[in-house]
């Protein structure tokens, strides 16, 4: 019997609800906290001002808009029966009590939607969410993703995070504490980062106590500080081969239970300055499960408790 490479999302959720989920991603149109200069007013080196969104909130489609219209296509594409909302922009803790709880629960009033996926800072959400979070979480499925990216702090100041690995510990203890789940983002090719670094954070992740992982690529979008290092010959992406090795030991070192829910990114083509080969997402899959077979390697391998 061959052994599955990695715990993968899909996976989780069809033995969690008997169907195929699809995640839909929401724009709801939110701020950060490192961009309104409360922290900064620069945000992350590698982000422009959609923060990674689509832009829907700027076209003024409501949340249930978007999450119907994504609907329709997902059911005929995958066979999607069940669907998570993803709040994905920017910092989705981020605004007053009434106004998070009102678009939580228009996500949560659209046919098919069994669950919230929040992605946020670690150092803008408050208990009072997360308690009202918790509460929702007896009739859906609940997770919070917290952007960390490295677990060194001189990356995390390099990149102008704005927070330490100190506010991530904090945002994933009281997490825990409410049983909501946590997947954590990362991000391989930070500038400054030795290879060891980066798999350092692999380890780091097992022991502060995450459910999930995402793994992502740096790299680099137009009007951005990385892209303005980027042309001065600052920044150097990493390639494919050196990308497809990293990801492959990554999940060697991690926990066999942790969830894998991304292995790279999917950069804006009209965005994108480079790598080019970042927009081959099926291609850089099969590369890393083609490396993974031939290395012998899988999730948890050199896993230690």
């Amino acid at each position: 019997m061959q052994r599955n490479l990695y715990l993968d999302l899909n996976s989780y959720l069809r033995e969690k609800f008997g169907c195929r989920v699809q995640k839909i991603t929401v724009d709801a149109g939110l701020s950060c906290p490192n961009r309104d200069g409360s922290i900064s007013t620069g945000g992350c080196i590698y982000c422009n001002p959609k923060g990674s969104g689509t832009g829907a909130a700027e076209r003024n489609l409501g949340i249930r808009e978007q999450l119907q219209s994504a609907q329709e296509f997902l059911r005929k594409r995958y066979k999607a029966k069940k669907f998570l909302a993803y709040f994905q922009s920017f910092s989705n803790t981020y605004a007053p009590f009434p106004v998070l709880r009102n678009m939580y629960e228009k996500a949560l009033s659209v046919e098919d939607v069994v669950g919230l996926t929040i992605g946020t800072r670690p150092d803008c959400v408050e208990n009072r969410v997360l308690d009202y979070l918790h509460s929702l979480s007896t009739a859906y499925l609940v997770w919070m993703e917290y952007g960390l990216q490295s677990s060194i702090n001189r990356t995390l100041q390099k990149i102008n995070r704005g927070h330490t690995t100190a506010e991530f510990e904090d945002a994933v203890n009281r997490s825990n504490k409410r049983n909501i789940p946590v997947c954590a983002h990362v991000i391989l090719g930070l500038p400054g980062e030795s290879r060891q670094e980066m798999l350092k954070t692999a380890r780091y992740l097992n022991q502060v106590g995450v459910q999930a992982v995402k793994i992502h690529l740096l790299y680099v979008v137009k009007g951005t500080k990385l892209h303005t290092w980027y042309d001065r010959g600052e920044y150097r992406c990493l390639d494919r081969q050196e990308y497809v090795s990293l990801v492959g030991e990554f999940l060697s070192l991690l926990s066999p239970r942790m969830i894998v829910q991304r292995l790279t990114g999917d950069p804006h083509k009209e965005e994108l300055v480079a790598p080019e080969w970042s927009l081959q997402k099926q291609s850089n899959l099969r590369a890393i499960h083609e490396y993974m077979q031939e290395q012998g390697i899988y999730q948890g391998k050199y896993y230690r408790d």
